[in-house]
């Protein structure tokens, strides 16, 4: 702790640039996930290779800079590859940058950790529609172990470790179980009213995961967070669509019930995931205090008189 603290009054530029370093490292690596976990491929073997088959030398694999250095192109063939790989890894830098700014090292290391599920799962989702349970089920009980280990995930910290571990692992379990069961509620109402299927169980299991690190407040706010998210999207990328009169790059990837590629419109199916991650984010990172001040003041309107 003491080198830590001298570190930081010495060069205080030090562990913020560490931390956007590091992110923009995970950040390529999430792009590696993003590719080939739905494929069922292994994250770690190959080594990272061009669409021809030609590895990639690592001082063509830099996060970020590699990709405006080459101008988007390989260096092997000259294929064109997306700004996404180098948006992913701006992404993942800027987002655990700001974890390390808002909160405590142990905060902010749980934090790394959320974000980056939550990064893979939206373009996994935007991609193919779909939610892997190694995000889901494996991060609901990978914030149920870090709730326990790091309580300060939930704002328990500074007493006896053992009684903050246990609050904070309670915490972490109401949030999996209360987000799950509310989006589950709201699918099956939704299925009944529609009489055809209104949300995957991926998200179901989706906004567990979100609750098992934010807690109950947290889940139900990335559930209608993500509506409003969500509804400003489409609105939005539909209008585009409109003028435009073909579908535009913004808007999300859309299927009918029968899982053929679709216009966004009524009727089809779109990705929730994205819209749930960005307001848990947003829930994460800024939002929490605010959630928990107008929770408590609505439960004092609700308490009876005396």
């Amino acid at each position: 702790m003491f080198h830590f603290t001298l570190i930081n009054s010495e060069m205080p530029w030090f562990f913020p640039a560490a931390v956007t370093l590091f992110g923009a490292c995970i950040g390529s690596f999430l792009n590696v996930v993003i590719y080939r976990v739905p494929a069922g491929k292994s994250v770690v073997t190959p080594g990272s290779h061009c669409a021809c088959g030609a590895p990639i030398a690592w001082y063509d694999n830099i996060p970020v800079l590699s990709w405006f250095l080459l101008r988007g192109r390989a260096r092997c063939c000259g294929r064109s590859y997306s700004f996404r790989y180098a948006f992913v890894e701006l992404l993942t830098a800027l987002l655990f940058l700001v974890c390390w700014l808002q909160f405590s090292p142990t905060k902010a290391l749980a934090g790394v950790v959320f974000i980056s599920l939550l990064i893979g799962a939206t373009f996994i989702d935007l991609d193919h529609l779909i939610i892997p349970d190694s995000f889901t089920i494996g991060g609901g009980l990978v914030g149920l172990v870090l709730s326990l280990v790091l309580p300060a995930l939930h704002g328990h910290d500074g007493g006896i470790f053992v009684i903050d571990s246990l609050r904070a692992a309670v915490a972490g379990a109401q949030g999996l179980l209360v987000g799950s069961g509310l989006v589950l509620w709201i699918a099956l109402t939704a299925e009944a009213v529609l009489k055809k299927e209104a949300m995957g169980f991926g998200d179901v299991k989706f906004v567990g995961m979100i609750g098992a690190f934010c807690g109950w407040q947290g889940a139900v706010f990335a559930v209608f967070g993500g509506a409003v998210v969500g509804t400003v999207w489409f609105t939005v990328a539909l209008g585009w669509q409109k003028l435009a009169g073909k579908p535009t790059a913004v808007a999300p990837r859309a299927e009918t019930p029968e899982g053929e590629p679709a216009e966004l419109g009524l009727g089809v199916h779109v990705p929730f995931g994205p819209m749930l991650a960005i307001a848990a984010a947003i829930y994460f990172l800024w939002a929490a205090p605010h959630v928990a001040a107008y929770f408590s003041s609505l439960a004092e309107l609700l308490q009876p008189a005396p």
